[in-house]
């Protein structure tokens, strides 16, 4: 049976090695899933839930075995109860987006979104920011007005259309070079912010070599991305160009040059600061229950990520 793999360009990591072969030179039937191929869920409601498509597809047939998100989709998983374990995380991305309104809006800090427009791409990293930059500053989610953006909210920041956005590179770069933003909460003060691999528990347990063949090829795929991040920030390019958009290489190469790679065992601050998104968006009526972080913990994965720390660069 085939091993699936899950990619899309979000998580930077497996769109690479998706395009580098190293994977198949261990597993030759490995199975790519683009994740923009499959079937789209119904939206939910930013104000009661969060979407958890990326875990869904774990667990649903034509999906995939293994994926990488950001920060919130495993807790997300955990909260609905499926059965998922982590492989790693990605070093802090904290230079990758931020809280911003249009600078001269009178909005200067989270405590003034009482009641404001704040787009997000809801279920990733974004939301997770977002709650942990309202609870800092004695607010809670039911206090604004969420507006799913995907990751486009940048043009509806200009506009008018929102109040606030949390935006990430390399979109937030052209918005401000279109007007003057000022930070309202930066990605280091709330959280870590990295991104992270999680599978199915019963893939770990019956296919151990095949995720030690994945996890060693995203090591030797991540540290060609640090050597080579313009012939990496190229896969980005001809992907958008082909699916009809435009791209900047420049802006691709300068925002994978800004972002960690390399896969590190999970750690109990990650942990501790999963466990602590769990109590807030239960808290705030996103999550269904509040689910257990270190349950999805299997030992062994962690050792063998430290393991595979030094792996050569394929040329």
């Amino acid at each position: 049976m085939a091993i699936r793999i899950g990619y899309f360009p979000h998580n930077n990591s497996l769109f690479v090695l998706r395009h580098r072969g190293i994977v198949e030179r261990t597993l030759p039937d490995v199975e790519w899933v683009d994740l923009r191929t499959l079937p789209e869920s119904a939206r939910v409601d930013v104000k009661t839930a969060l979407p958890s498509l990326h875990s869904d597809w774990l667990f649903t047939e034509g999906g995939y075995d293994v994926i990488g998100t950001g920060f919130t989709p495993p807790v997300t998983a955990l909260a609905n109860g499926r059965d998922i374990v982590y492989l790693g995380i990605s070093g802090p991305r904290i230079e990758n987006g931020r809280l911003v309104a249009k600078a001269g809006s009178g909005i200067e800090s989270a405590a003034d979104l009482k009641g404001k427009r704040v787009g997000i791409a809801h279920g990733s990293w974004q939301t997770t920011l977002l709650l942990f930059a309202l609870d800092q500053a004695g607010l809670g989610w039911a206090d604004i007005e969420p507006v799913d953006t995907d990751v486009n909210g940048g043009t509806a920041l200009l506009n008018g259309e929102l109040d606030a956005w949390v935006g990430a590179y390399p979109g937030l770069a052209a918005i401000e070079a279109a007007a003057d933003l000022h930070t309202l909460v930066d990605t280091e003060s709330v959280f870590s912010h990295p991104s992270l691999w999680f599978t199915r528990r019963d893939f770990a347990e019956t296919q151990p070599e095949a995720l030690r063949t994945i996890l060693a090829a995203l090591q030797e795929s991540d540290a060609w991305i640090t050597e080579n991040p313009r012939a990496a920030a190229q896969y980005f390019v001809d992907d958008i160009i082909a699916r009809g958009g435009s791209a900047d290489l420049d802006a691709w190469e300068a925002a994978l040059r800004g972002r960690p790679f390399g896969i590190n065992p999970v750690s109990e601050s990650f942990l501790d600061e999963q466990q602590h998104a769990a109590n807030l968006l239960a808290a705030n009526g996103l999550l269904p229950t509040t689910p257990e972080i270190r349950a999805a913990v299997l030992p062994w994965i962690g050792e063998f990520v430290a393991s595979t720390r030094n792996a050569p660069v394929a040329g």
